[in-house]
């Protein structure tokens, strides 16, 4: 069997400098539990929701996540931080080795507009394979509206999604659902991890790839822990869905290219829908 180990720190924030409680909850996480492999933090859990808190990658804050990482020999990815590149600022998820080494950063590719400014899109995807037990996507909270981003992982191989979260919105009890359905429909594990306290509304999901959920949180503290069983997913993907609905292989075998998406075809009917900025209130007379 491939099992992966993973405990997602579902934790309450503020919007400040987090990083050594981050640190202490790493330690003691790993301590309490010993058998996990691989540590996964909300989105922005480090400084919140600033973009004026961007740092360097790597730098300082990255290596004591590394720090951290080695000191447990676990996988760690350290939910996001927001990334100064130049003269742009990014929504950034490291991935770290049991090592401590960053063997992958991945953008967020749809910071949420028009509401999250000053934030640039990434534009490449990022999957990472931990040995002996399966290959591994990464996506931040948004992204998973976007049914393209986690179909796109599936189809680089991917056999679970860490989907880093900070949701305080209401649409909340909707996520839960994308999330599930992603998972389903891509046939993955998909973990979405969201923040409590002042930068979450918490109610993180873990659903398996035959959509199955495995936990909901509630709104409070909680570290959960999932077994995540690669073996599980590979016969959901040959079998189907209880036997049943293999999307992947019709998707492979799928007779048309959907030509809508072509760079030359233009927006279509999202055309007219008109520019993406922020609602405004009508007017009166």
């Amino acid at each position: 069997m491939a099992y992966l180990a993973v405990a997602g720190l579902q934790l309450e924030l503020a919007g400040e400098d987090n990083l050594s409680r981050l640190e202490r909850e790493i330690d003691r996480t790993c301590q309490r539990y010993p058998w996990v492999q691989l540590l996964l933090l909300p989105e922005l859990c480090t400084f919140g929701p600033n973009p004026g808190q961007a740092v360097a990658l790597p730098g300082e804050v990255e290596s004591r996540y590394c720090e951290a990482a080695a000191r447990n020999g676990v996988w760690l990815v350290p939910g996001s931080m927001f990334e100064r590149a130049g003269d742009q600022v990014y929504n950034t998820s490291p991935v770290i080795d049991p090592q401590g080494e960053v063997i992958a950063r991945y953008r967020k590719q749809f910071p949420f507009a028009p509401y999250e400014k000053g934030v640039s899109g990434g534009d490449r995807f990022t999957v990472f394979d931990v040995p002996g037990a399966g290959r591994i996507g990464v996506i931040i909270c948004y992204d998973m509206w976007f049914p393209e981003t986690v179909r796109t992982l599936a189809w680089m191989g991917a056999e679970a999604i860490l989907c880093p979260t900070m949701t305080t919105t209401i649409d909340r009890d909707v996520e839960l659902s994308i999330a599930r359905a992603n998972a389903a429909v891509n046939q993955v594990w998909f973990f979405n991890l969201n923040c409590a306290g002042h930068l979450g509304f918490g109610r993180s999901i873990v659903a398996g790839p035959d959509g199955t959920v495995i936990h909901t949180a509630g709104s409070g503290r909680e570290i959960i822990t999932a077994e995540i069983d690669f073996a599980h997913v590979r016969r959901v993907r040959q079998r189907g869905l209880h036997g049943q609905t293999q999307t992947l292989k019709s998707f492979r075998d799928r007779p048309v290219d959907f030509p809508v998406y072509a760079a030359d075809a233009g927006a279509g009917a999202l055309g007219e829908l008109g520019p993406l900025e922020l609602p405004r209130r009508p007017a009166t007379d």
